[in-house]
């Protein structure tokens, strides 16, 4: 656990510890908070995207765990432990439930199997969501992960930071071709806005991380390419089943106007028939 944290290149912004800033997180360093900042700072109200886009994972893992039956989540991308991470909401309706948090920051790594010492059901593993073969084979995920069973593949806020050329929907087909009817596949992504408020937090991503890509709805669709999206279909995460599992509303008023920034992260859930 020492030796993944002594990797840790503190002079580089971490999407992941960014984005355990902007949610009130003390995960980060300061070149990280400087990039918070910019988005605090100079687009007032854009920090809602990533309040929105965690309250609509807890609900979509509530409802894959409730309604859906699954017992087997892999969590690409997983970030910083923060309150209600995936293990943690799946199990308040399956105590049995199956995790595999997946990321390539070392932080993420070392944090998480500290938060996870004394959980058997869980793992965090260190690789890359664009080599998920790699992941697929980890030994951690073989042990963990029947894939005979049906599994709940979750891609919160990840693919967008897959450029064009890497393929983000060929990632997808990957697990979609490997996991048994039944299973689930929860995506949230950024949203092309054809503003200017939003072209500038796109300018920043890139200019920050070298990466990243906010899409078309329609691009955002062909991601689930070959299962059937449920409803609502992709829609603003802060629209995506305001209620939650246990039908406790969460994001407010589902009929109020959402602002420019909350129109920015959509989400959607499909299932392998």
């Amino acid at each position: 656990m020492v030796e993944d944290v002594t990797e840790v290149d503190q002079s580089k912004p971490s999407i992941a510890r960014v984005y355990d800033y902007l949610l009130g997180g003390k995960d980060n360093y300061a070149v990280d908070r400087e990039i918070g900042d910019k988005f605090i700072d100079d687009l007032p109200g854009s920090v809602a995207i990533a309040h929105s886009n965690r309250q609509v994972l807890v609900r979509a893992v509530s409802d894959i765990a409730l309604h859906g039956g699954v017992r087997q989540f892999i969590d690409m991308g997983s970030g910083l432990p923060t309150a209600d991470n995936v293990h943690q909401v799946a199990g308040r309706h399956a105590p049995d439930a199956r995790v595999v948090y997946v990321d390539n920051d070392p932080i993420v790594l070392a944090h998480g199997r500290a938060l996870l010492e004394e959980t058997t059901n869980t793992r965090v593993i260190r690789a890359d969501v664009r080599d998920p073969e790699a992941i697929r084979e980890h030994p951690d995920t073989v042990s963990l992960i029947d894939f005979e069973q049906p599994v709940a593949v979750v891609l919160s806020a990840i693919l967008h930071h897959i450029n064009d050329d890497e393929d983000p929907r060929a990632v997808v087909s990957y697990w979609r071709d490997r996991v048994p009817s039944g299973s689930y596949f929860f995506i949230s992504h950024f949203r092309t806005g054809h503003n200017a408020e939003t072209s500038e937090a796109e300018q920043v991503l890139q200019a920050t991380f070298g990466r990243g890509r906010w899409r078309s709805d329609e691009e955002i669709r062909e991601l689930f390419c070959g299962m059937e999206i449920l409803p609502p279909g992709i829609v603003p995460a802060a629209r995506w089943r305001p209620e939650a599992a246990d039908g406790v509303a969460h994001v407010g008023d589902a009929d109020r106007e959402l602002t420019v920034w909350e129109q920015l992260i959509v989400a959607g859930l499909a299932v392998k028939r």
